[in-house]
């Protein structure tokens, strides 16, 4: 099992975590135009992502039910649900296309956007809308991929996407002088590029992970377990997000930059999280061809590994990154000696409960190749809104701690939720021990 999980599993960590790295420069671009600008960016991308939980919702459902058939061997059915999350991908992504960009600058105010990040991201944001298509495809591609154990391709096609947006953005921010916007344009084209390989890869697949619209089944049979599954996911992602742009809205209470140094901390503690969201990812599909092979006691021992594999990660990041804390804020701050401070007081506390969030990942990743997506909505929820928004509003109305809150109710809520996910794995394994069978299609009931 530990050779099966390193094989699945570290390809999807170091794309996680390139993919990261990638992002952090993104911001260190955005800090080459300004500060503002990197608020607006991190302001901006939490409403992206709230749009594009739908997507990634119907991904790891349709990839959670896909790797099921695959390991219990029937082809005929991994062939149709392939198809059928293709098409609805595809269906999603052209619909809010058509509904949100007629009104992105009264989605902005609705989601308390500052009137600065509008006036300076409302271009930035029309473009990344245009992205959300072929995100919506390219998430589909890679469960496609994950299902069937093809992790390696995954990171070989998503590094060279991510070199081609770093270099497209490079070009565009430090040799062509242009503003934000057209780092949303990089992020587009090399989105794009995915699109055409993934869709090329699947048109020369093997029979059963071959396009095929013949193969779309819309029927309510082959919709119902799809949706059961994608809706907890959209809801958990979607609120997760919402919950995110809610706390920079009260963050930007303590200025504008806040918003800033609070992403920048974001990114820096998300660097190792990334990295056991990629083993997450590849427990849950171990888990779920497991159990479509009727191998419970191997499920979990998947499960075992990949928590010591995540703890240990957590740790290191830990250590890491108090040692050279100093020198990772410069790099962000560029001299601003106030952003740096800002970056600073929140990091500090941040970085302590990252071994409870590489726990929580772990936990993730039993959730979903179990198919308990319920649980994995009910535990980001508390999360953010027992944990860390009431945290927040009550050191903000209550204290005179000032920027310094946000770090603190970033320590407690990611501290709590790690230890509420563990209680939850501990009952969902006695309850699948005592059960000792598992439906072959997800089932919470």
């Amino acid at each position: 099992m530990w050779r099966v999980v390193l094989s699945i599993s570290v390809p999807l960590a170091l794309y996680n975590g390139f993919n990261h790295l990638f992002s952090l420069l993104d911001t260190m671009m955005a800090a080459h135009i300004g500060s503002e600008v990197v608020s607006a960016v991190s302001y901006l991308s939490q409403i992206k992502t709230m749009i594009t939980a739908i997507g990634g919702g119907l991904a790891v459902a349709g990839g959670i039910i896909i790797a099921r058939y695959y390991g219990a061997g029937d082809g005929r059915s991994v062939k149709k649900y392939v198809n059928t999350v293709l098409f609805l991908a595809i269906g999603m992504g052209l619909a809010l296309l058509i509904l949100l960009l007629p009104f992105t600058t009264q989605i902005l105010r609705l989601a308390k956007t500052p009137e600065a990040h509008i006036k300076i991201g409302t271009s930035y944001f029309i473009v990344e809308i245009l992205t959300i298509v072929a995100i919506f495809i390219n998430n589909v591609y890679i469960a496609i991929e994950k299902a069937k154990g093809s992790t390696k391709t995954i990171f070989h096609l998503n590094l060279l996407v991510l070199a081609l947006k770093l270099v497209l953005t490079a070009l565009f921010v430090y040799v062509l002088n242009y503003g934000i916007t057209m780092m949303a344009v990089a992020t587009l084209i090399s989105h794009i590029a995915l699109t055409i390989i993934g869709m090329s890869n699947m048109m020369k697949a093997d029979i059963e992970f071959r396009i095929n619209p013949k193969s779309v089944d819309i029927s309510m049979e082959t919709l119902k377990p799809v949706f059961k599954l994608a809706l907890p996911i959209f809801f958990e992602r979607f609120t997760f997000s919402l919950g995110k742009v809610i706390v920079n809205s009260i963050s930007a209470f303590y200025g504008s930059m806040v918003v800033g140094a609070l992403g920048v901390s974001n990114n820096v503690a998300g660097v190792i999280t990334s990295t056991t969201n990629g083993f997450q990812d590849g427990e849950a599909a171990i888990i779920s061809q497991n159990l479509g092979n009727k191998s419970l006691n191997r499920a979990l021992e998947a499960f075992k590994k990949t928590m010591l594999v995540c703890i240990g990660l957590g740790v290191v990041g830990l250590v890491f990154t108090n040692l050279f804390m100093r020198q990772i804020i410069g790099i962000f701050a560029k001299g601003d000696q106030e952003f740096a401070i800002m970056i600073k007081g929140i990091l500090s506390y941040e970085i302590l409960a990252l071994v409870t969030l590489t726990i929580t990942s772990a936990v993730m990743g039993l959730l979903y190749g179990f198919g308990y997506t319920r649980l994995t909505l009910i535990i980001n929820f508390l999360r953010l809104f027992l944990f860390r928004i009431p945290t927040l509003y009550l050191l903000k109305n209550y204290t005179g701690l000032g920027s310094e809150s946000v770090g603190i109710a970033m320590l407690i809520s990611n501290g709590m939720v790690g230890v509420t996910a563990l209680a939850v794995a501990y009952g969902v394994i006695k309850r699948m021990q005592k059960k000792g069978t598992v439906e072959l299609l997800p089932t919470e009931d």
